[in-house]
C-alpha cells in the first residue's frame, strides 16, 4: 500500500470519529442486543401501565381482565390487585405506593403495598375526568397525567362531561388538579426527566411528541416539537434518551429527537419501563405478552 492510500485511509478514520464525537450518537449496538429479547408469557388479553418498584419488581395492568400482575426480579409473576377498577398506567410514588389511573370511573387510586386502596382524585371540578390515562410523579410527589377520551363498553356512563383531551398537573396534597396542555388532539404517553425540568408528552392521535419546560410552579410552557411519532407508553434512559412504543417497536431517541435505534417486538408494545435490581432491564407490554430485554444502561424512573 503507497504512502497517499494510508494518508486517505487515516484522514477517513479521523474524520469518522469526529463526526460521531460531534454527533454523540451511541448507536443501537451500544444500547442493546436485539438476540437477547425474551418472551415471558404471552396469556393475557391486554397488558400495559408497567411501573417498577425501588427493589425492580415490576407491577403491570391486564386490563381486559382488571388485574394488576407483578412480575419479580426472582422471575416469578403472580397477581397483586385482582380488581383494579379496569386500571390502565401505575406509576410508584416515593412512599411505595402504587399509584394508579383507574378506568373504570375516571379515578385517580394509590394502593398500598397490601392492596388498600385510596382515591385520589374523581373529578374535575365537579366533571368526571374522560378517562386518566397515563402519569408521571416528579421527586416532590407532584402528579402530571393524560386524560384521553376512548368510550369503553364496560362504562355505565353513555357521554363524556369534558369536551377536551388534556393533561392535568396535581400539586402532592391538594384535592383538585390544574389544567396545563389543551391544545392537543389525544395526549397519552407521558413521562419527565429526573431533574424535573422538562416533561414529554405524546399525542398520539397527531402522532407527534413534545416537549415542555417544567416552571416552578408546576406549569408547563416551551412547547417543542420533538418526534414525528406518538405513543402509548414512554421510558427514559440515563443518557436522556427517550424510548417510545409504536407499531413499528419500541423506537428509541436521543434527547434532541434524532432516532437512534428500534427494538422489534413480535406483539405490538403498548408500554415500557426499565426493571431489575439495577435498573437496567427493559420490560415491555405488548398486548397478550411481556417481554424483557438486558440493556447496556440504566432506567431513570
Amino acid at each position: 500500500m503507497n504512502l497517499c492510500k494510508l494518508k486517505l485511509m487515516f484522514l477517513m478514520l479521523f474524520s469518522s470519529s469526529i463526526l460521531n464525537a460531534q454527533t454523540g450518537d451511541p448507536g443501537p449496538a451500544n444500547l442493546f442486543d436485539q438476540n437477547d429479547l425474551k418472551l415471558i408469557a404471552s396469556d393475557f388479553s391486554f397488558t400495559e401501565g408497567c411501573s417498577p418498584d425501588r427493589q425492580g419488581n415490576v407491577f403491570f395492568t391486564d386490563q381486559p381482565n382488571d388485574k394488576i400482575w407483578k412480575y419479580g426480579t426472582d422471575g416469578k409473576l403472580s397477581v397483586f390487585l385482582d380488581r383494579s377498577c379496569r386500571t390502565k398506567r401505575t406509576y410508584f410514588d416515593s412512599e411505595g405506593n402504587l399509584v394508579a389511573c383507574a378506568d373504570a370511573n375516571g379515578e385517580l387510586w394509590a394502593i398500598k403495598p397490601d392492596g388498600k386502596v385510596t382515591v385520589l382524585l374523581k373529578d374535575f371540578q365537579g366533571k368526571q375526568f374522560n378517562g386518566p390515562n397515563d402519569l408521571w410523579i416528579n421527586g416532590k410527589g407532584d402528579i402530571y397525567f393524560t386524560d384521553p377520551y376512548y368510550k369503553r363498553d364496560y362504562w355505565t356512563r353513555t357521554g363524556r362531561d369534558l369536551s377536551s383531551n388534556d393533561v392535568y398537573y396535581l400539586p402532592k396534597g391538594a384535592q383538585q388538579p390544574i389544567r396545563v396542555v389543551d391544545d392537543l388532539n389525544t395526549p397519552n404517553g407521558i413521562v419527565g426527566t429526573a431533574d424535573g425540568k422538562y416533561l414529554y408528552v405524546a399525542d398520539i392521535g397527531a402522532g407527534k411528541t413534545y416537549r415542555y419546560s417544567i416552571g416552578v410552579n408546576g406549569e408547563l410552557g416551551g412547547k417543542q416539537l420533538l418526534m414525528e411519532y406518538g405513543s402509548d407508553g414512554m421510558t427514559l434512559d440515563e443518557k436522556g434518551n427517550i424510548y417510545l412504543t409504536t407499531g413499528k417497536g419500541v423506537l428509541i431517541f436521543s434527547a434532541e429527537g434524532k432516532m437512534i435505534g428500534q427494538i422489534k417486538v413480535p406483539h405490538e408494545p403498548s408500554n415500557i419501563c426499565f426493571s431489575g435490581k439495577d435498573k437496567n432491564v427493559l420490560f415491555i407490554t405488548a398486548r397478550k405478552a411481556i417481554y424483557t430485554l438486558p440493556m447496556k444502561v440504566k432506567g431513570i424512573e
